[in-house]
């Protein structure tokens, strides 16, 4: 297994059983450790986050700018898209 160089800082969780016994299965499943399996899901929650985040900011600029659309027509172009009926 290759060892990232990033420089790391250790930290301290605590976290429900099942959580743990989880994680360790997934680990298990990938031949990863423990270690690389929260390290990932960090990751990838901040990255989500981070982008979620972001796409709020916009939207509130843009409700400011008054760049809006009424919710049925959102609504409906999202049925219309998937097929679904209103």
């Amino acid at each position: 297994m290759e060892r990232d160089a990033t420089p790391s800082t250790p930290i301290t969780i605590r976290a429900a059983s099942e959580t743990v016994a989880g994680i360790d299965a997934l680990a298990a499943a990938m031949d990863r450790s423990r270690n690389y399996i929260i390290n990932q899901a960090m990751q990838q929650y901040l990255e989500t986050n981070a982008w979620q985040t972001e796409r709020i900011k916009v939207g509130i600029a843009a409700a400011r700018k008054g760049r809006v659309r009424p919710a049925e027509r959102v609504f409906g172009a999202i049925a219309k898209k998937h097929g679904w009926k209103r």
